[in-house]
């Protein structure tokens, strides 16, 4: 493939029809599916590319599907366009005994009839071709492969797909680079780019800066989009060798009974700087009561919620929306508060410790289930203290028994590295620190109950330790 590469393609029609059946039964089973509970009803084809023609050998198409689900289970005359998943199909003859756990089926119908399609990033060969792509920056089809132009990519690196992903698929190329792959999309500025690439200029360490990313035009009018805005679908960055997610690092040396704080203290110091050069690099703006009494209102009304939801809430509801009615209290009496953009979902797993004792905080994309416009508005620094605080008590909850004071320690160390770095200790804020706290427990209570009842005791001990805090 020559530099720059440009070319037209054509899909065959009917080529969905023909997937169908085969993408009814098997999107709902991969982890990144968000519809899980209700069926798959029906597919609209937002945009198809042929990368690779459907030769005796192989074949490799990119679709991005919205995927049509009832609006609750056991209501299938009430079907609504659901998300918009991105799916990269392989097609070949039959499968090699290595990409068995790949195959989505065989299609009986249609342009691929008697062959057999599969997940291709499992594939080395259409995984190359994506990273030869974004090194010649081609044009294919509707799809855009863009680089930094101060960044060169080497060829010939061997992927692997990396198999711990949640709501992504990300694929390593020889312990170089990882592409990440976003799976729900949705049109519109990507914060998982957009923050990366402002942290970049800034020349921000903390945060691998993208060195390639994948795009497309592609119009949806079934989207809460219909103008035409870019959907970001991957982004290149530089993989961090022998890094240990914080996560794993806690749990390993929780089990050996050791303490975790001048870690902790060190991914304060990495947060801090994080936030600092993103106030620098974007836009900052201030929250008065106007802006404070509705962030108050969407707190109050998911803590609502959840008491309806999680029955175990009750006995602390009352007090624990003391959390919220204190912040609107000091807001109300003229205080003021500065938001800028930050994390949005910040965790021990989202922070990786190089082998040299460096930290670095990835995966910028916020909560994918909120908005994307709720995503990408600034908020105060504290939603992302909050959010470290949580994982260290969900950390110290692993074990048997649980560790309090392991996890308050971490929490006293955080916030004291961040002070270092940032000049401002997030403790100094209690009551806007409480309630960020307050609703990230409150969500995490939700979670649980929902999908890991055996969990709910976790979330359920910081709204107990919550709700008795003095709220001022």
């Amino acid at each position: 493939m020559s530099e720059a590469v440009t070319r037209t393609v054509t899909t065959p029609p009917g080529l969905l029809a023909s997937l169908d059946p085969l993408l009814r039964e098997w999107l709902p089973r991969q982890r990144w599916f968000a519809g899980k509970g209700r069926p798959v009803t029906g597919f609209a084809l937002v945009a198809a590319t042929e990368l690779l023609p459907p030769t005796a050998k192989l074949g490799l198409y990119h679709l991005l599907v919205r995927a049509h689900q009832p609006l609750q289970p056991g209501h299938a005359g009430h079907e609504q366009p659901g998300d918009c998943y991105q799916l990269f199909i392989g097609v070949r003859e039959a499968l090699p005994p290595r990409l068995a756990p790949a195959l989505i089926g065989h299609v009986s119908q249609g342009p691929l009839a008697g062959r057999t399609v599969y997940e291709a990033l499992h594939d080395t060969r259409p995984a190359d071709l994506l990273l030869e792509a974004l090194r010649t920056q081609a044009r294919i089809g509707g799809l855009r492969f863009e680089r930094d132009p101060r960044q060169e990519i080497r060829p010939g690196l061997v992927p692997r797909l990396m198999t711990v992903e949640q709501s992504n698929s990300s694929v390593v190329y020889g312990d170089t680079y990882i592409l990440k792959l976003m799976r729900r999309v949705v049109p519109g500025v990507n914060p998982d780019l957009e923050l990366p690439l402002a942290l970049a200029r800034e020349g921000c360490p903390r945060v691998p800066p993208p060195t390639a990313w994948l795009v497309t035009d592609a119009g949806d009018p079934a989207g809460p989009s219909p103008t035409g805005e870019p959907y970001v679908l991957g982004v290149l960055q530089p993989f961090v060798q022998g890094a240990t997610d914080g996560w794993e690092l806690a749990l390993r040396e929780l089990a050996k009974g050791e303490d975790f704080v001048a870690e902790a203290r060190a991914v304060g110091r990495a947060t801090a700087e994080v936030h600092t050069a993103l106030a620098r690099a974007l836009p900052t703006v201030t929250l008065g009561h106007a802006q404070m009494r509705g962030l108050v209102h969407g707190m109050t009304e998911r803590l609502e919620a959840a008491v309806h939801a999680v029955p175990a809430l009750r006995p602390y509801a009352e007090d624990l929306r003391s959390a919220y009615t204190a912040l609107d209290d000091l807001a109300s009496e003229g205080r003021t508060w500065t938001a800028q953009r930050v994390h949005g979902d910040l965790h021990l797993g989202q922070c990786l410790r190089s082998p040299a004792g460096t930290w670095s905080l990835i995966d910028f994309e916020g909560e994918p289930a909120r908005p994307l416009a709720e995503r990408r508005m600034p908020q105060p620094a504290v939603r992302d203290v909050a959010g470290m605080l949580r994982s260290f008590d969900y950390a110290a909850r692993t074990v048997d028994p649980p560790q309090p004071d392991w996890a308050a320690h971490c929490r006293a160390a955080y916030c004291a590295g961040y002070a270092e770095a940032a000049g401002r200790d997030p403790r100094t804020e209690p009551v806007l620190l409480r309630a960020y706290e307050t609703d990230k427990a409150v969500y995490e209570a939700v979670y649980e109950a929902r999908h890991r009842p055996d969990w709910l005791p976790v979330p359920l001990a910081a709204l107990r330790r919550l709700a008795s805090a003095d709220p001022n």
